[in-house]
């Protein structure tokens, strides 16, 4: 058959109710719709594109009340982070002005902690140049206490003045409180004791009693004027005046002529012109026993004590209270034994001398 002749096929119609199964109800509901609408008649490809049109527009909608959704939401957490920043950048800003402040405070404290540390060694450095001074201070004061000791027991052989020089520099040594000194203690210790050890001679006293015999020695009376006492008669109070004249008259008659009797075999006679030479020989004598005692010559001390009590015996009137005073002094000297030896204290004076190099060479 030719196309041409061929007829157009009718269209189909709706299945009827009749004739549709229990699963064709919503197509034919759909399609009674669509009647209605006019649409009854368009091909099923334009409604299928009409329906795909239709849902492209249904998700454009959708997804663009997604979008809208989303950008309020964006919006929103936008301004929530500007809100967090703000509070951040004023919370920064905080941070920041307190983290001048301590800075500030820090550099104060630094500034504080640099002066004090300045002073810190400003005071140690006068705490050691106040230590150091003190230390020499003390030093010189004990070298000098120990040079008056060893002066004393060389030329005066004063051996208690020496201890008590000893004793005062030990003390001042002790104040001190210093481990640097304890050599010089030790050291002058042991002297200490050396000198303990000798017996005791009162060198002073000893000298002092020769110089006070050498000064009185001008009136001491000699035996060659010796005088005997005289006993005068006190006068009776009924005595008139005539009797007592006449009384006294005769006793100076009687004292014109005098008798004496002598015990001794041979009266030495001094003329005047030798009494002064007499009493300056005494007087150097006992200077040179003085002299030999403050040498610790206990043999010149003694021949010049018994040399001094022989003319005190022979020359002076003994029966005299100054003359017999001045011989038992001088007999006691002459028996009092001389220590022989004298220690020094020279290992004090070394040690001494010893802790003062030291501190030198450390403080160089």
């Amino acid at each position: 058959m030719d196309p041409e002749q061929r007829q157009p096929e009718p269209a189909s119609e709706p299945p009827k109710p009749s004739d549709a199964g229990p699963g064709a109800t919503s197509r034919e509901l759909l399609w009674q719709r669509l009647s209605r609408w006019g649409l009854s008649r368009v091909s099923p490809r334009a409604f299928a594109v009409l329906l795909a049109v239709a849902a492209v527009l249904a998700l454009w909608v959708d997804s663009r009340a997604q979008i809208n959704t989303l950008q309020q939401q964006l919006v929103r957490k936008l301004a929530e982070a500007d809100s967090y920043n703000k509070e951040s950048q004023q919370v920064a800003n905080q941070a920041r002005d307190t983290a001048r402040d301590l800075e500030y405070r820090m550099g104060m404290v630094e500034s504080r902690l640099a002066e004090t540390q300045n002073q810190r060694l400003a005071i140690e450095s006068l705490y050691l140049e106040l230590t150091r001074n003190r230390d020499e201070r003390v030093l010189a004061e004990v070298e000098q206490i120990l040079l008056i000791a060893s002066e004393q027991l060389q030329l005066a052989g004063n051996v208690k003045a020496a201890l008590i020089a000893l004793e005062a520099a030990d003390s001042r040594l002790q104040r001190s409180d210093s481990a640097q000194f304890t050599s010089v203690r030790r050291a002058i210790r042991r002297d200490s004791e050396r000198l303990k050890a000798i017996p005791y001679v009162d060198v002073v006293g000893m000298s002092l009693r020769l110089d006070a015999l050498g000064q009185a020695v001008e009136g001491l009376p000699l035996s060659a004027y010796e005088r005997p006492a005289e006993a005068r008669v006190a006068p009776s109070p009924d005595e008139s005046a005539p009797v007592r004249l006449a009384r006294e008259v005769w006793h100076d008659l009687q004292s014109l002529i005098r008798i004496q009797r002598s015990e001794r075999e041979e009266l030495p006679l001094v003329s005047p012109s030798q009494t002064f030479f007499l009493r300056e020989n005494l007087r150097l004598r006992l200077m040179s026993a003085r002299v030999a005692l403050l040498a610790h010559d206990g043999d010149s001390f003694k021949a010049d004590t018994r040399d001094a009590v022989d003319w005190l015996q022979r020359y002076f009137d003994i029966n005299d209270r100054k003359v017999a005073q001045a011989l038992n002094m001088l007999k006691q000297l002459a028996v009092s034994e001389l220590a022989a030896d004298v220690p020094d204290i020279s290992g004090s004076l070394e040690a001494i001398r010893d802790a003062k190099l030291a501190r030198d060479r450390g403080l160089r």
